[in-house]
């Protein structure tokens, strides 16, 4: 080293102000030289550490950090920069627009993405438009180059003979080199763990719509009018026991928890989900159904002056679709509130970023305040059920809203799982959202994870007018699968059941309670013209279902079944203990409802009434409401202290409409149930 620089480098090592004479000063190297060796390798360590740290901050930035410290005016006017550069850009400025501000939606008042690492801060409007334009024109020339003439990006072929693995023909939304650094990292399982310091599965961008579909014109079959609201003296005993029953425990939830999602009857709290008053949205249409005027005004109020969906929390795109979508959307038919249809397209806006993942199927989860989607947090892979229920919202918004970005979303996902491939039709219960495709090694099943794709296969033929032939040849295909690979009898009443395949190939004879949904809607397919046999399978398996409530001291069903193989068996139903529970569900009483409508036989009325009057006796509480219990094979059996919100919004709806004998309430020929009751119109194209 040179003189002069170690003059340059040297440093101060006086740090007495009483010295009379100045401090000496020695380079760095001369105190690098008399250090010891410990304390050079502390040194060196410190050193690669802080570089280690520098590469691990920047990718975090490309990822989508936020900038802080701007004012108001610097985000106002970056703002102004994008719109003006985007407005005048060609081949598709809006879109541009998004990419450049990276997220969905924009408010001068939130913060904007930083910029990527190497791209010069936006602090000026100079500055925003040459790195804007310069931006537009690199992105152009990537897109011309692909495919000339395109003013969006091209959308991939969906794959019908896609290995389980993932080969073939790459599908999704990114560009490919970001789609194969996903790829990457999710065949090393390093997708979706809980250490993914949350970039990998951060989606903030506004959603690749496809192509507008070719027919823009949404009808729906007029609907006869029915006085909701004026049904004195002309319910049945029944259905007034009904009345009551939901009564009790609005007025507990009421008392105790108004505007929380949950209601814990025992200790009278609650508790909290998706912080938007789930109990009050989910039971709103039943609450006209069941023609309880002073309650639904006291929850419309509630609605129109506490709910938002401005929340900083991540909610379950499955749930709160079915429950909280599905809720505001049928009580805007059943009433023509305008209310809730503007509080269902904010919702459905809100959660439209799920749809913008690296394949065609959807992130499970999502921030409904930030639009930050994700994967669920144990794991990378989305439930099957969960990402294939959604499509009768979606699309009736979409219908409603005269706005088709709805149902093409969901349209994009339907065919996409269409076109993997199935065991006969039937499929594993998780699918993963980077790779699009099923995990080969996970159950099938029509219990939970798998259940409701099925039911909203047949459902969507149903609610489109019979028009999309896919739906229905997957259910079909689906059926037959059934028969082949998971129908069989018990012993030795040879009571009909549908078991599963552990792994895809080993059957169990297990059967969820969630099961008992299929009976009601094969009777549905049937009564739509699907085969014979699909209602004579009905018919065995509701009584199968029924069974699973008869034969428990309680009369309530548990959770799950093992039904006996062996031949010598005295009983049919093996019930383990962590089992035993029951927590309130509606599906044999739904397939019950649906089997009563189309048949007119009363012996389901009698069903439905011995179960109800067991919920009356076992899960009623005292101090108001109803619990779920721990066990129903006790003789007294223990409460688990909470109130479903589903048990105000299916259970007791599908049991006043089975104890009632008039079939304009709710007509099967205009209305199709979604997975949580809520009924949605049946469109004629």
């Amino acid at each position: 080293m040179s003189g002069a620089k170690r003059d340059f480098l040297s440093i101060s090592l006086g740090f007495d102000d009483e010295q009379k004479e100045p401090p000496k000063r020695q380079s760095v190297w001369r105190v690098w030289k008399r250090l010891s060796s410990l304390q050079r390798s502390v040194i060196c360590l410190i050193i690669v550490l802080g570089g280690l740290s520098a590469l691990y901050i920047l990718p975090a930035i490309h990822h989508g950090n936020r900038l802080s410290g701007e004012d108001a005016k610097s985000v106002k006017d970056r703002r102004q920069a994008v719109d003006k550069v985007a407005h005048n850009a060609d081949n598709g400025g809006e879109f541009f627009k998004d990419k450049i501000l990276g997220r969905q939606n924009f408010n001068d008042n939130q913060q904007l993405q930083a910029p990527q690492p190497g791209m010069p801060r936006l602090n000026k409007q100079d500055d925003l438009k040459r790195v804007a334009k310069q931006q537009i024109n690199e992105y152009n020339k990537r897109l011309q180059k692909q495919r000339p003439g395109m003013r969006r990006p091209p959308q991939p072929k969906l794959v019908v003979d896609r290995p389980p693995n993932g080969g073939g023909e790459e599908v999704g939304l990114l560009p490919p080199d970001e789609k194969q650094e996903i790829l990457e990292r999710d065949e090393n399982g390093d997708v979706g763990k809980e250490d993914d310091n949350e970039k990998d599965d951060n989606v903030d961008g506004q959603l690749n719509q496809p192509d507008k579909g070719a027919d823009p014109d949404f009808n729906v079959d007029a609907v006869p009018p029915y006085d909701y609201f004026n049904q004195e003296g002309k319910r049945t005993e029944r259905q007034e026991a009904v009345v009551d029953a939901f009564r009790y425990a609005w007025k507990a939830y009421k008392k105790y928890a108004w505007g929380h999602d949950e209601f814990h009857p025992i200790t009278r709290t609650h508790s909290e989900w998706f912080g938007v008053g789930l109990t009050i949205v989910d039971s709103l249409d039943t609450l006209v159904i069941l023609g309880l005027k002073p309650e639904y005004d006291d929850a419309r109020e509630w609605v129109a002056t506490e709910l938002t969906f401005e929340k900083d929390k991540d909610v379950n795109l499955f749930e709160i679709t079915i429950r909280v979508l599905g809720g505001l959307l049928a009580t805007y038919h059943l009433t023509g509130d305008d209310l809730f249809k503007e509080k269902a397209v904010d919702l459905g806006n809100r959660l439209l970023p799920c749809f913008n993942s690296p394949s065609h199927v959807p992130f499970s989860d999502v921030n409904l305040m930030t639009s930050r989607a994700h994967a669920p947090r144990w794991g990378p892979d989305s439930s099957t059920s969960e990402v294939t229920t959604i499509q009768l919202e979606f699309r009736d918004l979409s219908r409603v809203t005269k706005d088709d970005k709805y149902e093409n979303s969901i349209m994009t996902v339907s065919k996409h799982i269409h076109g993997l491939p199935k065991k006969d039709g039937l499929v594993p219960i998780f699918v993963n959202a980077n790779t699009g495709s099923f995990r080969g090694t996970s159950t099938i099943t029509f219990g939970a994870r798998g259940d409701s794709y099925y039911e909203y296969l047949l459902k969507q033929w149903i609610q489109t007018g019979k028009t999309i032939n896919m739906f229905k040849d997957d259910f079909l295909e689906a059926i037959d699968g059934v028969k082949k690979h998971l129908l069989r009898e018990s012993s030795p009443s040879k009571l009909l059941y549908v078991g599963e395949l552990l792994g895809g190939r080993t059957f169990s004879p297990k059967m969820d309670h969630l099961v008992c949904y299929l009976p009601g809607t094969m009777a549905l397919g049937y009564k739509n013209g699907l085969p014979d046999d699909h209602f004579d399978i009905a018919k065995r398996l509701t009584e199968t279902c029924y069974q699973m409530y008869a034969r428990m001291p309680t009369k309530l069903s548990p959770e799950i079944v093992y039904f006996s193989q062996a031949a010598q068996s005295k009983e049919d139903l093996i019930v383990k203990a962590p089992d035993a529970h029951n927590l309130l569900r509606p599906e044999t009483v739904e397939s019950l409802f649906y089997m009563y409508r189309f048949t007119g036989d009363k012996k389901y009325q009698d069903m439905g009434w011995t179960i109800f009057q067991a919920f009356l006796k076992h899960t009623k509480v005292e101090n108001g409401g109803f619990s779920s219990i721990h066990n129903v094979k006790a003789g007294k059996p223990t409460f688990r202290d909470k109130l479903e919100s589903f048990f105000l919004a299916e259970t007791l709806k599908y049991l006043y409409l089975l104890f009632g004998d008039d079939n304009s309430l709710i007509p099967l020929d205009k209305f199709v149930f979604n997975s949580e009751a809520h009924p949605l119109p049946i469109y004629s194209s």
